[in-house]
Protein backbone atom coordinates (compact mmCIF):
# COMPACT_ATOMS: atom_id res chain seq x y z
CA UNK A 1 0.00 0.00 0.00
CA UNK A 2 1.36 3.54 -0.87
CA UNK A 3 1.86 5.88 1.70
CA UNK A 4 0.39 9.74 0.98
CA UNK A 5 2.80 12.36 0.94
CA UNK A 6 2.43 15.64 3.18
CA UNK A 7 3.58 17.65 0.55
CA UNK A 8 1.40 19.34 -2.20
CA UNK A 9 1.91 18.65 -6.00
CA UNK A 10 0.01 18.90 -9.28
CA UNK A 11 -1.88 16.10 -9.80
CA UNK A 12 -3.26 17.66 -13.42
CA UNK A 13 -0.27 16.30 -15.81
CA UNK A 14 1.51 12.86 -16.24
CA UNK A 15 4.93 14.43 -14.82
CA UNK A 16 5.84 14.96 -11.39
CA UNK A 17 7.42 18.40 -11.40
CA UNK A 18 9.77 18.39 -8.42
CA UNK A 19 12.62 18.48 -10.71
CA UNK A 20 13.68 21.90 -12.35
CA UNK A 21 11.19 22.70 -15.48
CA UNK A 22 14.18 23.30 -17.38
CA UNK A 23 15.81 19.87 -17.23
CA UNK A 24 11.95 18.51 -17.76
CA UNK A 25 12.15 20.30 -20.95
CA UNK A 26 15.46 19.39 -21.60
CA UNK A 27 14.81 15.29 -21.06
CA UNK A 28 11.56 15.30 -23.22
CA UNK A 29 13.90 17.37 -25.98
CA UNK A 30 16.62 14.98 -26.21
CA UNK A 31 14.18 12.01 -26.77
CA UNK A 32 12.20 13.71 -29.19
CA UNK A 33 15.31 14.65 -30.92
CA UNK A 34 16.77 11.55 -30.80
CA UNK A 35 13.74 9.96 -32.71
CA UNK A 36 13.40 12.68 -35.11
CA UNK A 37 16.63 12.30 -36.36
CA UNK A 38 16.29 8.77 -36.86
CA UNK A 39 13.12 8.40 -37.80
CA UNK A 40 13.77 8.20 -41.38
CA UNK A 41 16.35 5.54 -41.04
CA UNK A 42 14.34 3.06 -38.28
CA UNK A 43 11.74 0.54 -38.45
CA UNK A 44 8.35 1.23 -38.93
CA UNK A 45 6.82 2.73 -35.30
CA UNK A 46 5.04 -0.32 -34.12
CA UNK A 47 2.13 -0.05 -32.19
CA UNK A 48 0.52 -3.23 -30.47
CA UNK A 49 -2.02 -3.85 -27.35
CA UNK A 50 -5.22 -5.36 -25.79
CA UNK A 51 -8.01 -4.41 -24.37
CA UNK A 52 -9.29 -7.01 -21.23
CA UNK A 53 -12.66 -6.62 -19.85
CA UNK A 54 -13.05 -8.53 -16.97
CA UNK A 55 -15.40 -9.38 -14.07
CA UNK A 56 -15.30 -11.17 -10.27
CA UNK A 57 -17.65 -12.42 -7.87
CA UNK A 58 -16.95 -13.54 -4.67
CA UNK A 59 -19.17 -15.13 -1.69
CA UNK A 60 -18.63 -13.67 2.12
CA UNK A 61 -19.55 -16.35 4.48
CA UNK A 62 -22.44 -15.39 7.24
CA UNK A 63 -19.52 -15.02 9.93
CA UNK A 64 -17.10 -12.94 8.12
CA UNK A 65 -16.87 -9.12 9.43
CA UNK A 66 -16.96 -8.08 6.02
CA UNK A 67 -20.91 -8.88 5.80
CA UNK A 68 -20.88 -5.57 7.81
CA UNK A 69 -19.21 -3.42 4.76
CA UNK A 70 -20.10 -5.00 1.49
CA UNK A 71 -22.65 -7.18 -0.71
CA UNK A 72 -23.09 -10.53 -0.61
CA UNK A 73 -22.08 -11.51 -2.93
CA UNK A 74 -19.12 -8.61 -3.65
CA UNK A 75 -19.56 -7.84 -7.63
CA UNK A 76 -16.87 -6.27 -9.70
CA UNK A 77 -16.11 -5.01 -13.04
CA UNK A 78 -14.06 -3.07 -15.18
CA UNK A 79 -11.18 -3.50 -18.44
CA UNK A 80 -8.01 -2.76 -18.91
CA UNK A 81 -6.29 -1.21 -22.44
CA UNK A 82 -2.40 -0.90 -22.87
CA UNK A 83 -1.27 0.60 -26.09
CA UNK A 84 2.22 -0.15 -26.78
CA UNK A 85 4.21 2.09 -29.05
CA UNK A 86 7.84 0.80 -30.08
CA UNK A 87 10.82 1.27 -32.61
CA UNK A 88 14.55 0.78 -32.86
CA UNK A 89 16.90 2.00 -34.92
CA UNK A 90 20.05 -0.12 -34.79
CA UNK A 91 21.17 -0.97 -31.58
CA UNK A 92 18.55 1.95 -29.84
CA UNK A 93 15.09 1.18 -29.11
CA UNK A 94 12.72 2.87 -27.24
CA UNK A 95 9.16 1.60 -25.75
CA UNK A 96 6.07 3.00 -23.78
CA UNK A 97 3.42 1.01 -22.65
CA UNK A 98 -0.16 3.48 -21.79
CA UNK A 99 -2.59 2.19 -19.69
CA UNK A 100 -6.22 3.02 -19.30
CA UNK A 101 -8.09 1.18 -16.16
CA UNK A 102 -12.02 1.02 -14.79
CA UNK A 103 -12.72 -0.54 -11.87
CA UNK A 104 -16.66 -0.55 -10.45
CA UNK A 105 -17.95 -2.66 -7.57
CA UNK A 106 -18.43 -3.40 -4.20
CA UNK A 107 -14.54 -4.95 -3.58
CA UNK A 108 -12.72 -1.71 -5.26
CA UNK A 109 -15.62 0.35 -2.76
CA UNK A 110 -14.52 -1.56 0.35
CA UNK A 111 -10.84 -1.03 -0.15
CA UNK A 112 -11.47 2.67 -0.76
CA UNK A 113 -12.96 3.20 2.47
CA UNK A 114 -11.80 0.52 4.80
CA UNK A 115 -8.13 -0.30 3.85
CA UNK A 116 -6.97 -1.56 6.52
CA UNK A 117 -9.86 -4.47 6.62
CA UNK A 118 -7.76 -6.72 4.89
CA UNK A 119 -9.57 -7.65 2.15
CA UNK A 120 -7.69 -8.71 -0.65
CA UNK A 121 -9.78 -6.84 -3.24
CA UNK A 122 -7.51 -5.43 -6.60
CA UNK A 123 -5.38 -2.42 -6.15
CA UNK A 124 -4.79 0.49 -8.74
CA UNK A 125 -1.01 1.00 -9.33
CA UNK A 126 -0.18 4.73 -8.63
CA UNK A 127 3.27 6.27 -8.40
CA UNK A 128 3.14 8.03 -5.06
CA UNK A 129 7.04 6.71 -4.23
CA UNK A 130 8.34 6.30 -7.90
CA UNK A 131 10.45 8.96 -9.38
CA UNK A 132 8.10 10.29 -11.83
CA UNK A 133 4.56 10.23 -11.55
CA UNK A 134 3.34 9.27 -15.14
CA UNK A 135 -0.29 8.38 -13.44
CA UNK A 136 -3.54 10.58 -13.12
CA UNK A 137 -7.08 9.34 -12.05
CA UNK A 138 -9.70 10.80 -14.55
CA UNK A 139 -12.08 9.97 -11.77
CA UNK A 140 -11.98 8.73 -8.04
CA UNK A 141 -15.59 7.79 -6.40
CA UNK A 142 -16.33 5.07 -3.70
CA UNK A 143 -17.30 2.27 -6.19
CA UNK A 144 -15.40 3.28 -9.14
CA UNK A 145 -12.11 4.41 -10.49
CA UNK A 146 -10.78 5.56 -13.91
CA UNK A 147 -7.45 5.56 -13.94
CA UNK A 148 -4.63 6.19 -16.84
CA UNK A 149 -0.79 5.59 -16.64
CA UNK A 150 2.39 4.85 -18.49
CA UNK A 151 3.72 1.42 -17.35
CA UNK A 152 6.40 1.12 -19.53
CA UNK A 153 8.24 4.29 -20.88
CA UNK A 154 12.22 3.34 -21.54
CA UNK A 155 14.90 3.59 -23.61
CA UNK A 156 17.76 0.76 -24.88
CA UNK A 157 20.41 0.17 -26.05
CA UNK A 158 21.80 -3.27 -26.82
CA UNK A 159 25.06 -4.45 -28.19
CA UNK A 160 27.02 -7.70 -28.48
CA UNK A 161 27.86 -8.18 -25.18
CA UNK A 162 26.11 -5.22 -23.35
CA UNK A 163 22.40 -4.17 -22.18
CA UNK A 164 21.51 -0.54 -20.92
CA UNK A 165 17.72 0.48 -20.47
CA UNK A 166 16.96 3.36 -18.52
CA UNK A 167 13.36 4.36 -17.33
CA UNK A 168 9.84 2.80 -16.24
CA UNK A 169 10.39 -1.04 -17.37
CA UNK A 170 10.46 -4.37 -15.09
CA UNK A 171 12.89 -6.96 -14.10
CA UNK A 172 11.83 -10.54 -12.66
CA UNK A 173 14.93 -12.65 -11.17
CA UNK A 174 14.71 -15.94 -8.91
CA UNK A 175 13.86 -19.08 -9.78
CA UNK A 176 10.36 -19.68 -7.53
CA UNK A 177 7.23 -21.18 -10.30
CA UNK A 178 5.05 -20.53 -7.48
CA UNK A 179 6.17 -18.53 -4.26
CA UNK A 180 9.47 -16.20 -5.41
CA UNK A 181 11.26 -14.61 -2.23
CA UNK A 182 14.19 -13.13 -4.61
CA UNK A 183 11.77 -11.46 -7.07
CA UNK A 184 11.34 -8.32 -4.76
CA UNK A 185 10.18 -5.99 -7.37
CA UNK A 186 7.25 -6.07 -7.84
CA UNK A 187 5.80 -9.80 -7.85
CA UNK A 188 2.65 -11.34 -8.36
CA UNK A 189 0.52 -12.87 -5.68
CA UNK A 190 1.38 -16.95 -6.40
CA UNK A 191 -2.59 -16.95 -6.85
CA UNK A 192 -2.65 -13.95 -9.51
CA UNK A 193 -4.60 -14.99 -12.68
CA UNK A 194 -3.54 -12.14 -15.47
CA UNK A 195 0.60 -12.36 -15.08
CA UNK A 196 1.01 -11.08 -18.37
CA UNK A 197 3.05 -7.93 -17.58
CA UNK A 198 4.55 -6.51 -14.27
CA UNK A 199 4.23 -3.26 -13.13
CA UNK A 200 6.96 -1.09 -13.76
CA UNK A 201 9.43 0.69 -11.97
CA UNK A 202 11.58 3.70 -12.41
CA UNK A 203 15.40 2.31 -13.15
CA UNK A 204 18.80 1.64 -14.75
CA UNK A 205 19.19 -1.62 -16.14
CA UNK A 206 22.61 -3.02 -17.36
CA UNK A 207 23.89 -6.45 -18.33
CA UNK A 208 27.32 -7.59 -19.39
CA UNK A 209 27.60 -10.77 -21.51
CA UNK A 210 30.87 -12.85 -20.60
CA UNK A 211 32.49 -14.68 -23.47
CA UNK A 212 31.59 -17.88 -21.18
CA UNK A 213 28.23 -17.10 -21.46
CA UNK A 214 27.83 -16.15 -17.99
CA UNK A 215 26.31 -12.70 -17.65
CA UNK A 216 26.42 -9.80 -15.31
CA UNK A 217 23.75 -7.76 -14.14
CA UNK A 218 22.41 -4.31 -12.23
CA UNK A 219 19.85 -2.73 -11.08
CA UNK A 220 19.13 0.44 -9.93
CA UNK A 221 15.77 1.51 -8.75
CA UNK A 222 14.54 4.86 -7.44
CA UNK A 223 11.50 5.71 -5.04
CA UNK A 224 10.59 8.37 -3.23
CA UNK A 225 10.69 8.87 0.76
CA UNK A 226 7.82 10.33 3.14
CA UNK A 227 9.45 14.15 2.42
CA UNK A 228 8.99 13.39 -1.43
CA UNK A 229 12.78 13.21 -1.99
CA UNK A 230 14.43 10.31 -4.30
CA UNK A 231 16.26 8.69 -1.34
CA UNK A 232 18.59 5.93 -0.88
CA UNK A 233 16.89 4.77 2.59
CA UNK A 234 14.13 3.40 0.54
CA UNK A 235 15.49 2.80 -2.99
CA UNK A 236 17.13 -0.64 -4.60
CA UNK A 237 20.71 -1.49 -5.52
CA UNK A 238 20.91 -4.87 -7.14
CA UNK A 239 23.66 -7.00 -8.79
CA UNK A 240 23.16 -10.42 -9.85
CA UNK A 241 25.94 -13.04 -11.35
CA UNK A 242 24.20 -15.54 -13.67
CA UNK A 243 26.09 -19.14 -14.49
CA UNK A 244 24.77 -20.70 -17.36
CA UNK A 245 25.55 -24.42 -18.69
CA UNK A 246 24.17 -27.32 -20.59
CA UNK A 247 22.61 -29.09 -18.10
CA UNK A 248 22.31 -26.30 -14.75
CA UNK A 249 22.23 -23.02 -14.32
CA UNK A 250 23.62 -20.82 -11.08
CA UNK A 251 22.53 -17.26 -9.37
CA UNK A 252 24.77 -15.06 -7.02
CA UNK A 253 22.68 -12.36 -5.93
CA UNK A 254 23.65 -9.24 -3.49
CA UNK A 255 21.26 -6.34 -3.18
CA UNK A 256 20.50 -3.37 -0.65
CA UNK A 257 16.45 -3.09 -0.40
CA UNK A 258 15.48 -0.25 1.55
CA UNK A 259 17.11 -0.29 4.67
CA UNK A 260 17.83 -4.12 3.94
CA UNK A 261 20.95 -5.93 2.81
CA UNK A 262 20.22 -8.91 1.20
CA UNK A 263 22.02 -12.19 -0.57
CA UNK A 264 20.82 -14.86 -2.29
CA UNK A 265 22.26 -18.29 -3.57
CA UNK A 266 20.18 -20.10 -6.66
CA UNK A 267 20.15 -22.03 -9.65
CA UNK A 268 18.19 -24.55 -11.57
CA UNK A 269 19.05 -28.52 -12.57
CA UNK A 270 17.99 -31.06 -15.01
CA UNK A 271 17.67 -33.86 -12.71
CA UNK A 272 15.78 -37.40 -13.37
CA UNK A 273 14.44 -36.47 -16.70
CA UNK A 274 12.99 -33.64 -14.63
CA UNK A 275 14.08 -29.69 -13.53
CA UNK A 276 14.95 -28.70 -9.97
CA UNK A 277 15.14 -25.36 -8.84
CA UNK A 278 15.92 -23.00 -5.85
CA UNK A 279 16.99 -20.00 -4.15
CA UNK A 280 17.54 -19.32 -0.59
CA UNK A 281 17.60 -15.36 0.30
CA UNK A 282 19.53 -13.92 3.47
CA UNK A 283 18.14 -10.95 4.48
CA UNK A 284 19.61 -8.71 7.18
CA UNK A 285 17.58 -5.15 8.52
CA UNK A 286 20.34 -4.22 10.51
CA UNK A 287 18.69 -5.27 13.49
CA UNK A 288 17.43 -9.37 12.68
CA UNK A 289 18.47 -11.66 10.32
CA UNK A 290 15.79 -13.50 7.98
CA UNK A 291 15.87 -16.59 5.93
CA UNK A 292 13.93 -17.61 3.26
CA UNK A 293 13.99 -20.27 0.73
CA UNK A 294 12.05 -21.92 -1.96
CA UNK A 295 12.14 -25.45 -3.65
CA UNK A 296 10.48 -26.27 -6.25
CA UNK A 297 10.29 -29.36 -8.96
CA UNK A 298 8.72 -29.53 -12.73
CA UNK A 299 8.21 -32.72 -14.99
CA UNK A 300 6.47 -32.77 -18.31
CA UNK A 301 5.18 -35.64 -20.00
CA UNK A 302 2.07 -37.19 -22.59
CA UNK A 303 -1.19 -38.16 -20.30
CA UNK A 304 -4.25 -39.89 -21.88
CA UNK A 305 -2.45 -38.29 -25.29
CA UNK A 306 -2.43 -34.56 -23.80
CA UNK A 307 0.93 -32.29 -22.68
CA UNK A 308 0.98 -32.36 -18.73
CA UNK A 309 3.10 -30.34 -16.74
CA UNK A 310 2.97 -30.80 -13.09
CA UNK A 311 5.17 -28.53 -10.50
CA UNK A 312 5.04 -29.35 -7.00
CA UNK A 313 7.26 -26.40 -4.24
CA UNK A 314 8.00 -26.03 -0.82
CA UNK A 315 8.40 -22.33 0.59
CA UNK A 316 9.57 -20.73 3.74
CA UNK A 317 8.80 -17.44 4.22
CA UNK A 318 11.73 -15.96 7.00
CA UNK A 319 9.29 -13.21 7.72
CA UNK A 320 6.36 -15.33 8.28
CA UNK A 321 4.43 -16.22 11.32
CA UNK A 322 4.42 -20.14 12.25
CA UNK A 323 2.09 -20.62 15.14
CA UNK A 324 -0.74 -20.19 12.70
CA UNK A 325 -2.03 -17.08 14.30
CA UNK A 326 -2.94 -13.98 12.60
CA UNK A 327 -4.65 -11.78 14.81
CA UNK A 328 -3.89 -8.04 15.08
CA UNK A 329 -1.70 -8.01 17.80
CA UNK A 330 -0.21 -11.02 16.19
CA UNK A 331 0.40 -8.75 13.23
CA UNK A 332 2.07 -5.99 14.89
CA UNK A 333 4.59 -7.98 16.65
CA UNK A 334 6.00 -8.64 13.16
CA UNK A 335 6.46 -5.41 11.78
CA UNK A 336 8.65 -6.29 9.03
CA UNK A 337 6.67 -8.56 7.84
CA UNK A 338 3.74 -5.95 7.54
CA UNK A 339 6.04 -3.51 5.74
CA UNK A 340 6.72 -6.32 2.89
CA UNK A 341 3.39 -7.27 2.77
CA UNK A 342 2.50 -3.26 2.50
CA UNK A 343 4.79 -3.70 -0.52
CA UNK A 344 3.28 -5.35 -2.13
CA UNK A 345 6.57 -7.87 -1.52
CA UNK A 346 5.05 -10.74 0.00
CA UNK A 347 1.60 -11.87 -0.28
CA UNK A 348 1.42 -15.07 3.21
CA UNK A 349 1.34 -14.68 6.46
CA UNK A 350 2.92 -18.22 7.43
CA UNK A 351 6.08 -19.39 7.25
CA UNK A 352 6.03 -22.81 5.34
CA UNK A 353 3.54 -23.46 2.41
CA UNK A 354 3.59 -25.88 -0.13
CA UNK A 355 1.82 -25.84 -3.37
CA UNK A 356 0.82 -28.28 -6.09
CA UNK A 357 -0.35 -27.45 -9.75
CA UNK A 358 -0.86 -29.46 -12.84
CA UNK A 359 -1.60 -28.38 -16.24
CA UNK A 360 -2.88 -30.50 -19.12
CA UNK A 361 -3.43 -29.19 -22.77
CA UNK A 362 -7.03 -29.93 -23.46
CA UNK A 363 -6.55 -28.56 -26.85
CA UNK A 364 -3.73 -27.08 -28.78
CA UNK A 365 -4.65 -23.43 -27.41
CA UNK A 366 -6.56 -24.34 -24.17
CA UNK A 367 -4.75 -25.37 -21.04
CA UNK A 368 -6.60 -26.45 -17.71
CA UNK A 369 -4.51 -26.07 -14.57
CA UNK A 370 -5.36 -26.90 -10.76
CA UNK A 371 -3.37 -25.36 -8.24
CA UNK A 372 -3.24 -26.16 -4.36
CA UNK A 373 -1.84 -23.47 -1.83
CA UNK A 374 -1.34 -24.77 1.50
CA UNK A 375 -0.28 -23.25 4.52
CA UNK A 376 1.59 -25.50 6.34
CA UNK A 377 1.48 -24.15 9.97
CA UNK A 378 -2.32 -23.90 9.73
CA UNK A 379 -3.56 -26.72 7.40
CA UNK A 380 -5.53 -23.73 5.62
CA UNK A 381 -5.52 -24.11 1.97
CA UNK A 382 -6.87 -22.06 -1.80
CA UNK A 383 -7.49 -24.89 -4.29
CA UNK A 384 -7.50 -22.85 -7.60
CA UNK A 385 -9.26 -24.18 -11.00
CA UNK A 386 -8.20 -22.09 -13.92
CA UNK A 387 -8.92 -22.26 -17.34
CA UNK A 388 -7.09 -20.26 -20.46
CA UNK A 389 -8.82 -20.97 -23.37
CA UNK A 390 -7.49 -19.14 -26.88
CA UNK A 391 -10.58 -18.83 -28.57
CA UNK A 392 -9.36 -17.57 -31.19
CA UNK A 393 -5.86 -15.94 -32.74
CA UNK A 394 -6.65 -12.61 -31.25
CA UNK A 395 -9.11 -13.47 -28.53
CA UNK A 396 -8.06 -15.42 -25.17
CA UNK A 397 -10.43 -16.00 -22.56
CA UNK A 398 -9.13 -16.26 -19.07
CA UNK A 399 -11.31 -18.31 -15.97
CA UNK A 400 -10.68 -18.99 -12.58
CA UNK A 401 -12.53 -20.55 -9.86
CA UNK A 402 -11.01 -20.22 -6.32
CA UNK A 403 -12.34 -22.12 -3.42
CA UNK A 404 -10.47 -21.41 0.18
CA UNK A 405 -11.06 -23.94 3.13
CA UNK A 406 -9.68 -23.72 6.46
CA UNK A 407 -10.56 -23.23 10.35
CA UNK A 408 -11.69 -19.52 11.48
CA UNK A 409 -8.38 -17.79 12.50
CA UNK A 410 -6.25 -19.51 9.48
CA UNK A 411 -4.76 -18.10 6.39
CA UNK A 412 -7.31 -19.18 3.80
CA UNK A 413 -9.93 -19.54 6.78
CA UNK A 414 -10.34 -16.15 7.38
CA UNK A 415 -8.34 -14.57 10.17
CA UNK A 416 -9.19 -13.08 13.39
CA UNK A 417 -10.29 -9.48 13.04
CA UNK A 418 -10.29 -8.81 16.55
CA UNK A 419 -14.41 -7.89 16.83
CA UNK A 420 -16.19 -10.61 18.81
CA UNK A 421 -15.67 -13.95 16.87
CA UNK A 422 -16.22 -12.69 13.64
CA UNK A 423 -13.28 -13.32 11.02
CA UNK A 424 -12.11 -11.44 7.67
CA UNK A 425 -12.98 -14.64 5.51
CA UNK A 426 -14.04 -14.65 1.73
CA UNK A 427 -15.49 -17.44 0.10
CA UNK A 428 -15.42 -18.57 -3.09
CA UNK A 429 -15.01 -16.63 -5.57
CA UNK A 430 -15.12 -16.54 -9.60
CA UNK A 431 -12.84 -14.50 -12.18
CA UNK A 432 -13.40 -13.94 -16.10
CA UNK A 433 -11.36 -11.97 -18.30
CA UNK A 434 -11.71 -11.87 -22.20
CA UNK A 435 -8.51 -10.31 -23.91
CA UNK A 436 -8.78 -8.94 -27.40
CA UNK A 437 -5.00 -8.61 -28.47
CA UNK A 438 -4.07 -6.22 -31.87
Amino acid sequence: MKRNNSNTRSKSCFLRLVIPIPQTAAYAGIVLLFMALHFEQAHALELRGHFKPQATVVNIPDDSLLQDFTDDPARDTGFGLRLKLSTDVGGWSWHSDYQLIAVKGDQLELRQQNPNLGFNAVTLADDEQRVFDLSHRISDQDDRVITHRLDRLYLSHTSNKTVFKIGRQAVSWGNGLIYNPVDFFNPFDPAAIDTEYKTGDDMLYAQYLLDSGDDLQAVWVGRRDDDDEVSADVSSLALKYHRFSESNEFDLLVAEHYDANIIALGGSVDFADAIWRSDIMLTDTGTENFTSAVLNWSYSWIAWGKNTTATLEYFHNGFGIDDGKYDPVALADNPELLARIQRGEIFTLGENYLAAAATIELAPLWLLTTSIFGNLDDDSMLLQIFSQHDLQQDLQLLVALNLPNGSDGSEFGGIDSAVGDRTLAVGTSLFAQLGWYF
